[in-house]
């Protein structure tokens, strides 16, 4: 008997010690970090009892104190968030901002999906630094906390890091909708990107309209205003110089020619070249030509943005290419585009098929040069 009850004790202890030491691993929810290394990139579960963030896409809150009004150093982070977001045919500003003083950030705004917190104090810091949590008060939200000794330091670092703002609530906002497709996406193009590629993705659900090529497939809204495309294409895979600037344009304007046909004989979709943007970047941990610009119908006054993501399958030695357009005449169409690339982002070659990551890591976006 007393050897019985000795082993349900001694049973109980081990569980607590192990419970103990899972919660006292970095980064949980709400945990405040200085980024400095390239953690998982596994998308993260909804809490427990957590409320749903509030917002609309890109919008951004700045929590600021009077003082940063006149010093000027609210106005710079206004003026970096709201630069023109690149590859739009008009302009647009990368973030809608909001803006609160401390003394009245109320549990309300608490739940904001996206906040900036301004903290310049000589007192309680020496350098500029970014520092950022993730699910603080809402789930899904990134609470991000600007830091610096004094007004003209901050305005230095927040100039020189413009990029890193941009990108890492770009990127974060990305990880969203790209949470939201995967809970809500269009089956019909999955089926039939898989049966055409052998390829995943979660495509936008508003997509009803297709039209298939050789190796290639075209979804679009199929609307007069607001219409949104999904492209998806591949061509044979030779060496690095494939993904030249001029050849993707030479590949993408004969695809086009051959696909995507104006209203009357003699037009079809081109590239507007030079109004082009090629970026290298990281998908699922390997390279992705990424671009930006515009699109123009040949013969026909009709254009707009385009995104492209062009990625090697090694597996079938090919490049598979998916591109989101958008044609939107006299409205806005930064959040149309966002959408589009998301989805974009969530391809999976036929080598990713078991992988779990539909998201950026943002520990990739902020490297704190000061560290």
């Amino acid at each position: 008997m007393r050897k019985n009850i000795l082993f349900k004790v001694c049973v109980i202890m081990l569980a607590l010690v192990c419970i103990m030491s899972c919660g006292g691993n970095k980064g949980q929810n709400g945990k405040e970090k200085a980024v400095k290394t390239v953690k998982s990139n596994k998308a993260k579960k909804k809490p427990l009892f957590t409320p749903t963030s509030a917002g609309g896409p890109y919008e951004v809150l700045v929590v600021y104190e009077p003082n940063d009004l006149l010093t000027g150093a609210f106005d710079t982070l206004y003026n970096v968030l709201t630069d023109d977001v690149l590859g739009l045919s008009q302009a647009e500003p990368s973030f809608d901002v909001m803006k609160i003083s401390s003394n009245h950030f109320s549990k309300n705004l608490h739940l904001c999906r996206n906040i900036i917190m301004m903290n310049i104090d000589s007192r309680m810091y020496t350098q500029c630094k970014f520092k950022y949590s993730q699910n603080v008060y809402a789930y899904p939200q990134i609470v991000m906390n600007i830091q610096a000794p004094d007004a003209e330091s901050f305005k230095r670092f927040v100039k020189t890091n413009h990029d890193v703002i941009i990108n890492f609530f770009t990127r974060a906002e990305l990880n969203h909708e790209a949470g939201n497709l995967k809970e809500r996406h269009n089956p019909m193009i999955g089926e039939k990107v898989m049966n055409m590629f052998g390829c995943e993705i979660s495509a936008l659900p508003e997509l009803n309209k297709t039209k298939t090529g050789r190796n290639f497939l075209w979804a679009s809204t199929d609307r007069v205003n607001k219409d949104m495309n999904f492209v998806i294409y591949s061509y044979p895979y030779r060496d690095r110089r494939t993904f030249t600037d001029e050849y993707f344009v030479r590949k993408r304007d004969s695809v086009m020619k051959a696909n995507v046909p104006g209203p009357r004989e003699g037009q079809y979709m081109m590239t507007a070249y030079p109004f082009v943007l090629f970026s290298d970047e990281t998908v699922h941990g390997e390279y992705a030509q990424v671009v930006r610009g515009l699109w123009k119908m040949h013969n026909y006054d009709m254009g707009g943005p385009f995104v492209s993501v062009a990625r090697v399958d090694e597996k079938n030695q090919r490049v598979v290419v998916v591109e989101g357009f958008v044609y939107s005449p006299a409205t806005d169409k930064r959040n149309l585009i966002r959408r589009l690339e998301a989805s974009l982002y969530t391809l999976r070659l036929p080598d990713e098929l078991d992988l779990d990551r539909n998201q950026f890591d943002l520990d990739e976006v902020i490297i704190n040069p000061e560290d």
